[in-house]
């Protein structure tokens, strides 16, 4: 990345992290392990978390409440070294076959390669809208944050602030919009040698094992869903929930900016631009403006 780029994205991190707010947040009151492996644990009176995958387990924890709109943060260390085979996962979920979902999953690498950051939506049990990106950093040698903003209007990735990604709401087009279903907050590591490095060539070395992702500060902004809360409740413009409020559902002309340059220098895949994958019917929102 030339040095004017790297000064333009460290600017615009800067001014974000000034005008954002912050909030405590523990990682032990939130979350529970759902799938373990020995080595995984909670520390630092449950703010850290380090998920452990060898050839016996791989593991993983879920929030223990669901949520209905928000902006749900996590800062995560990726698996340092050669990582090849293994998938690091972040993510927001719903149950069920016509469940939704938010992805954020980090396919590893061998040694000296890049990560890939592969993002992904599910809407009604229907995926297949994969967006890559390379990081411009070493995502090993410290945490960053990987935030998902949810609102009525769209959903957006953002890497330390960054916005790499929204997908807008198009529901009155016939196009589905996650906004009936509440989603509960994961994290994992597992193994996906069969696709996750350079389509399933390079194989898990388990030599290398045990593979230990770590994640801390995690936070939720957002509003706790009990199957009975309403779109319009959780929707609604008030200083306790600001985020999630239509009033702020647009990314800002300097965001979009920021988010074209990212998209432009880093973007690997986009499902939109396959054609071939999808026999020139592309899926509809892909004619539509996504900021």
């Amino acid at each position: 990345m030339a040095s004017s780029q790297a000064m333009f994205l460290a600017l615009f991190i800067s001014a974000i992290a000034f005008c954002s707010r912050s909030v405590d947040a523990n990682i032990a009151t939130s979350m529970y392990f759902n799938w373990v492996n020995p080595l995984s644990s909670m520390t630092n009176n449950g703010n850290n978390l380090q998920l452990a995958l060898d050839n016996t387990s791989g593991s993983g924890v879920q929030t223990k409440e669901a949520f209905l709109f928000g902006s749900i943060q996590m800062f995560i260390k990726l698996v340092p070294g050669n990582s090849a085979g293994t998938v690091t996962a972040y993510y927001m979920s719903s149950t069920g076959n016509n469940h939704d979902e938010i992805d954020f999953e980090f396919l590893g690498n061998l040694s000296g390669q890049p990560y890939i950051i592969h993002t992904n939506i599910y809407t009604q049990g229907k995926g297949n809208r994969e967006q890559q990106f390379y990081p411009w950093f070493d995502p090993t040698a410290d945490y960053h944050n990987y935030t998902i903003h949810w609102n009525p209007t769209e959903v957006v990735w953002y890497v330390d602030s960054l916005p790499i990604r929204v997908f807008r709401n198009y529901q009155s087009d016939g196009i589905p919009y996650p906004n009936q279903q509440g989603m509960w907050g994961y994290c994992s590591i597992w193994d996906g040698e069969s696709w996750a490095t350079r389509g399933g060539l390079v194989k898990t070395d388990w030599n290398s094992a045990p593979f230990i992702a770590r994640f801390s500060n995690f936070t939720a902004r957002a509003c706790k869903w009990n199957g009975q809360i309403s779109i319009t409740q959780c929707a609604a413009p008030t200083a306790a929930n600001w985020w999630t409020s239509p009033v702020y559902s647009k990314l800002s002309y300097a965001e979009q900016g920021v988010m074209k340059r990212v998209r432009d220098d880093y973007m690997i895949y986009d499902y939109c631009q396959d054609t071939k994958r999808f026999n020139g019917q592309m899926p509809p929102e892909c004619s539509k403006p996504q900021y």
